[in-house]
């Protein structure tokens, strides 16, 4: 599911780069679009970067690479020089035009925040509003939550296909939420974090996750449903069910490949796209990591006969 993105395009021409880096993008809060990408050049362009335009939103960036010497802009001047550290996670406000120098190979992953879904997460925490985040201009923070989303992120922008938008939501709205807490000073109010689903709600969520497998649904489309936010929905569905709806539909899609292989002459490949897998290779990394053996040892397993892994 990664694409190019309106985000995505304009990092490109910010970093001059050749082609528009791939976004993941979701519209689950206030149908405003968040995006995150990675950019990466080995062998930039050198020279003052480009310009963003200017808007009521921020930029968190997980770096991939160390860039020492960074020589940061903001509102059309140079600001400092700092050493950019890989690992740390660093906010820049689009309303100052950060911009910097260009000049060694560079590898970020990209966090586009608008302040709509900054107010769409205080909305649905029953909190105030948040002013402008901590973003102090060339300070790295050591945020492993960031560091944790960007690296389940990084696997889904490597393999696109795998990324349903179930996955992509609900990372967002984690990386979302956490950025307004810890660097805006968000407090969720408790009183709406502590109870589930109603048992119908459970079996119609269930049976709507069931029917779309390749889970082409979004979260924001399944909380309307109940008339919940995005955040109500998720966070109660898990006090539900044990866990987050990406998960619960990876292990539905387990259980409906274990249904299909007691067919024994379907192949591997067949029963992958049919319980919703992207193709056999990430049916086996997912099957294998909730099971604990590879689809073919199972079904060897539970017919007492070799086989093939096809």
């Amino acid at each position: 599911m990664a694409q190019a993105g309106a985000f995505g395009a304009r990092l490109g021409r910010f970093l001059h780069l050749k082609d528009a880096p791939p976004s993941l993008v979701t519209r689950s809060l206030r149908g405003v679009e968040l995006a995150v990408t990675e950019t990466r050049d080995d062998n930039p362009i050198p020279g003052l970067s480009g310009a963003l335009t200017p808007e009521d939103a921020f930029l968190v960036s997980l770096k991939l690479h160390d860039y020492p010497d960074c020589e940061l802009w903001e509102r059309g001047k140079c600001i400092m020089k700092r050493d950019v550290r890989a690992g740390a996670t660093y906010l820049y406000d689009l309303k100052c035009d950060p911009r910097y120098v260009i000049d060694k190979p560079f590898h970020s992953l990209f966090f586009h925040l608008p302040r709509s879904a900054l107010d769409g997460i205080a909305e649905q925490s029953g909190a105030p509003r948040i002013g402008d985040l901590a973003c102090e201009l060339g300070v790295g923070h050591d945020d492993t939550v960031v560091r944790h989303i960007g690296a389940s992120f990084l696997e889904g922008l490597r393999r696109p296909s795998e990324a349903n938008q179930l996955f992509i939501d609900h990372m967002m709205l984690a990386l979302t939420a956490h950025v307004a807490q810890t660097y805006g000073g968000l407090r969720r109010n408790t009183e709406l974090a502590r109870g589930g689903l109603a048992p119908w709600q459970v079996k119609r969520a269930c049976e709507r996750l069931e029917a779309d497998l390749g889970g082409t649904l979004s979260l924001q489309q399944i909380a309307a449903e109940f008339d919940l936010s995005v955040s109500h929905f998720s966070r109660a569905f898990r006090i539900s069910t044990g866990l987050p709806p990406h998960q619960w539909l990876l292990r539905q899609r387990v259980k409906a490949a274990r249904q299909l292989m007691t067919v024994r002459d379907l192949p591997l490949a067949e029963i992958a796209v049919a319980a919703g897998f992207a193709n056999q290779s990430h049916f086996t990394r997912v099957f294998t990591s909730v099971i604990g053996v590879s689809p073919g040892v199972w079904r060897r397993e539970m017919q007492g006969a070799p086989e093939s892994e096809t």
